[in-house]
């Protein structure tokens, strides 16, 4: 099992740039397929992007796609999600989560078995 903690949210204004981090415990770090997903109040989670266990494969929701970049250092059990261009409406709580080894890649899974506990991004306009 891996541990999950985020990191890096905050008050950003409309069109700014943010960077979350997720620090992963566990030697097997890099053979997890990880990802992104948030919460907005009153709304359900939603999926904002995956990404492979090499790095080598992303997945990105439409709403993000072009502004946010996912990506991995696995020599840091670290990854992390650069939101750049962001919008009120990028205002949730973030979340990491993560698939172990046994659930391969898989770009149309929209849930992961592992979560953090969260970090809250807020975009003012």
């Amino acid at each position: 099992q891996v541990q999950l903690v985020e990191s890096g949210g905050g008050l950003v204004q409309a069109g700014g740039s943010l960077r979350l981090s997720c620090a992963a415990s566990g030697r097997t770090f890099s053979s997890y397929t990880m990802g992104w997903f948030r919460q907005a109040p009153g709304k359900e989670r939603k999926f904002v992007a995956t990404i492979s266990w090499s790095g080598g494969s992303t997945v990105y929701a439409d709403s993000v796609k072009g502004r946010f970049t996912i990506s991995r250092d696995n020599a840091k059990n670290t990854v992390y999600l650069q939101m750049n261009s962001v919008k009120p409406e990028d205002t949730a709580v973030y979340y990491c989560a993560a698939d172990p080894p046994s659930r391969p890649f898989d770009p149309a899974r929209r849930s992961l078995d592992y979560w953090g506990q969260g970090t809250q991004v807020t975009v003012s306009s």
